[in-house]
């Protein structure tokens, strides 16, 4: 019997064991709906009508790949325990309320692809353990209130396509670890609280189409970099406080749709060679202290459908050329030459439309 006493407790210690394995839960319920832990790899309750918090379950949910809970009114922080889906290659959370920080367990989710926490009420820092998510593509935290500086550790995301961190109230200057970023084809910071020059890292980023830093507090001049990004379609550096001319390089960039660089200090003449970008729709140089005549050469952009460059200290006359253009003259959201010194005779197209009454120095 003495022999028996060590098989019988084998005995139940497998036994106990199967018990206690029995007791692990293989099923979750969240908003009142059955999910498989197990088998649950996806999951898109997107526009839904949910309500209230994130359930901090949804972290035993280790199998989901995918995530998608954008366009409803959740409430709340994001829970640390979305750090245990270590699986996830897509997280959307956009559209709600949620509150609060960016908690740091987000650097778990070293598979992420796509990261979107867009248009919430999101405070605090971006949390350095952003950096690690090596796997991302796009990154939109764009609507939020975060606050403190850009971490330098975003420079760690070089599979980054897209970077959205439009209108926070991020401060402090843009790091020049911005330029690791060679995949970038969107960068988008404006309305935010930027300080400093334009780094220039920037010129790195060949591969950048959009590049928008509108209404920050950055100073200095625009790099030269910038006018080799030859695939860039949008620049948008308007309302900040930038210096200096806009040089003939600004020819280079032949597939431009849009350049925006309106309330500025920008000095200088107007060079010839933004005759070259022939795909603009949109020349606004609005608001600056830019000297000189107009450029003949403007009657080449025969895309643009907004040319907007009051407030500046244009002087001569009109030329003949502008009205190549096929613009709703009579539209001041579309034609504007209005606070310079341009000489009459205007020409026919724009003609009554030209406001700049009695303009010294006309011959």
């Amino acid at each position: 019997m003495i022999k028996l006493f060590p098989l019988l407790s084998v005995l139940f210690l497998i036994y106990w064991g199967c018990e206690e394995q029995d007791t692990i839960p293989t099923e979750l319920t969240l908003w009142e709906i059955d999910y498989s832990i197990e088998d649950t790899d996806s999951l898109n309750l997107s526009f839904t009508g949910l309500t209230g918090p994130i359930p901090t379950e949804i972290g035993n949910l280790i199998n989901l790949t995918y995530l998608d809970l954008r366009g409803n009114d959740f409430t709340g922080k994001i829970p640390p325990e979305i750090g245990n889906l270590t699986n996830l290659n897509y997280l959307d959370l956009g559209f709600n309320q949620l509150t609060d920080s960016i908690p740091p367990e987000i650097g778990n989710l070293t598979n992420l692809g796509y990261l979107d926490l867009y248009y919430n009420d999101l405070t605090g820092s971006i949390p350095p353990e952003i950096g690690d998510l090596t796997n991302l593509t796009s990154l939109v935290l764009g609507f939020n209130q975060l606050t403190d500086s850009i971490p330098p550790e975003i420079g760690n995301l070089t599979n980054l396509g897209y970077l959205d961190l439009y209108y926070n109230d991020l401060t402090g200057s843009i790091p020049p670890e911005i330029g690791d970023l060679t995949n970038l084809t969107s960068l988008v910071l404006g309305f935010n609280q930027l300080l400093g020059s334009i780094p220039p890292e920037i010129g790195n980023l060949t591969n950048l189409g959009y590049l928008d830093l509108y209404n920050n507090y950055l100073t200095g001049s625009i790099p030269p970099e910038i006018w080799d990004l030859t695939n860039l379609i949008s620049l948008v550096l308007g309302y900040n406080q930038l210096l200096g001319s806009i040089p003939p390089e600004i020819g280079n960039l032949t597939n431009l749709e849009k350049l925006d660089l309106r309330i500025n200090q920008l000095t200088g003449s107007i060079p010839p060679e933004i005759g070259n970008l022939t795909n603009l729709t949109l020349l606004d140089l609005s608001e600056n202290q830019l000297t000189g005549s107009i450029p003949p050469e403007i009657g080449n952009l025969t895309n643009l459908e907004y040319l907007l460059l009051h407030s500046n200290q244009l002087t001569g006359k009109i030329p003949k050329s502008i009205c190549d253009l096929g613009i709703n003259w009579s539209d001041p959201w579309y034609f504007s030459t209005n606070n310079n010194q341009l000489c009459p005779p205007y020409p026919y197209c724009p003609g009554d439309y030209v406001v700049d009454p009695n303009p010294p120095n006309c011959d």
